[in-house]
């Protein structure tokens, strides 16, 4: 008989992992729930304990802000989900772009970057960073490899994408994308927060690193703000010691220590000692531990809100007065063939369609609806609506708007899980109140964004 032991949770399927990857009942109580540690600091049996904590030569809680069993088991879980050797919870999705780029990229660095991304994360590139000396280069085309090829440079520091863009629902070519960047000798990094590990894994396909807003499918209800990042533990840090120099050279902060000497999870160890430790965007307990109970019924959600999202992309494009619907799981779609690779399971539930009477149009239709609840916030349980252009991509000028797909008449939905027939009325009192707007209104007023 072998005297090899073997991790059960290898064997487990995603549904499985979802509501036990990471925990045992707890040892003080037995309790089966995530207990909530809502507290600052731990004590520590002896000196001897709490300097080989510090000196990472034992794991174990020191200070909430580094590290808390809550939020350690929501790592753990998140991590097993995608597939990854570490995770790292944060207190907010923009807090885990910024440390993922932080993490690998400083003064004098440039980072080739997909157009088709969040408002937010195009603000943070092109102007919050470029501030500090981090340089992004725009893809022209980032469905063509050799565009993301041609966008490097030898201070390129890494790749970044959405797995399917928000709101424009463009689906990325992770692995061609991968090849070209491990080709350049950097990591490719993904945000896959509309897809969530249950429609698409990244790791699978060659990514390196990946960032979720946990904020909205993985918590799913609305209630809690958080971030996450997650190691594949694959690209190797020490193959170009002069390119990344912040992990093969001694970190003064932290007794010399030389990150690539960590192993397979270098990237995650480096991002909580180094930058959770100095930045100190950490997640709160309790806000780990409603992350936690979201993720229990992740597939469950997501499985409802693909269905419902394709019908309701069926539904938008029968109707005269839309001009476009931006869903990739819709034949239509220029990335309908993409999405069947990476996403079968459908392309989330956040779609966009332009409505022929422009910018006052798409206000009606958002003002008109009840059951959608009009948020900047997508992945609830509930049934949400935007207009992106007088909101979440305000921020932009006309050619960052173009690049992101936003044009005036342009309205998102993150649809939710109540009943189909109900989603699809409400839309009906919003396209009701839309009609009343023609091409002749399709100009954005002068007053409205930035």
């Amino acid at each position: 008989m072998s005297n090899e032991t073997t991790n059960p949770q290898d064997a487990w399927s995603f549904e499985t992992l979802q509501v036990h990857a990471g925990q045992t009942p707890d040892a003080a109580t037995g309790a089966r729930a995530l207990p909530i540690y809502q507290t600052t600091s731990f004590v520590f049996e002896d000196a001897a304990q709490a300097a080989g904590r510090f000196a990472l030569a034992e794991t174990g809680p020191i200070y909430t802000r580094i590290g808390n069993p809550t939020v350690d088991v929501v790592e753990s879980r998140i991590a097993a989900l995608e597939g990854g050797v570490g995770g790292l919870l944060l207190a907010s999705g923009q807090s885990a772009t910024t440390l993922a780029i932080l993490n690998i990229a400083e003064h004098g660095d440039e980072i080739v970057a997909s157009p088709n991304l969040y408002g937010g994360t195009v603000n943070l590139l092109q102007h919050t960073l470029a501030k500090y000396g981090i340089t992004t280069r725009w893809v022209e085309n980032p469905d063509d490899p050799e565009s993301w090829r041609a966008a490097a440079t030898p201070r390129t520091k890494l790749f970044f994408g959405e797995t399917i863009a928000n709101p424009k629902s463009a689906i990325l070519d992770i692995e061609a994308v991968a090849a070209v960047a491990h080709e350049v000798g950097v990591p490719l990094v993904v945000d896959n927060t509309i897809a969530t590990p249950y429609l698409i894994k990244p790791l699978e396909h060659g990514a390196d690193i990946i960032i979720h807003s946990a904020t909205k499918y993985l918590g799913g209800h609305g209630t809690s703000i958080a971030g996450v990042l997650v190691d594949g533990g694959t690209f190797d840090w020490s193959a170009d010691p002069e390119r990344f120099p912040n992990y093969n050279t001694p970190d003064p902060t932290y007794n010399g220590l030389v990150y690539k000497d960590l192993g397979a999870p270098a990237f995650i160890l480096k991002a909580r000692v180094q930058l959770l430790r100095d930045l100190g965007p950490a997640v709160s307990p309790f806000n780990a531990f409603l992350i936690g109970q979201g993720i229990e019924t992740l597939s469950l959600r997501v499985e409802r809100h693909v269905d419902n999202a394709r019908e309701v992309a069926e539904f938008l494009q029968a109707q005269e007065q839309v001009t476009r619907v931006a869903y990739a799981s819709l034949p239509s779609s220029p990335w309908y063939e993409r999405a069947q690779k990476y996403a079968p399971k459908g392309a989330g539930a956040v779609l966009a369609f332009e409505l022929e009477g422009g910018y006052a149009a798409g206000l009606a239709f958002v003002d008109a609806l009840k059951l959608h609840s009009n948020v900047a916030n997508i992945g609830d349980v509930r049934s949400l609506v935007i207009h992106p252009a007088s909101t979440t991509h305000s921020q932009l000028n006309p050619a960052e708007l173009e690049a992101a797909g936003v044009n005036p008449g342009l309205v998102r939905l993150a649809v939710g899980i109540e009943n189909i027939a109900d989603i699809l009325a409400d839309l009906e009192l919003g396209l009701h109140a839309a009609a009343a707007f023609t091409s002749a209104s399709a100009t954005q007023p002068a007053t409205a964004g930035a």
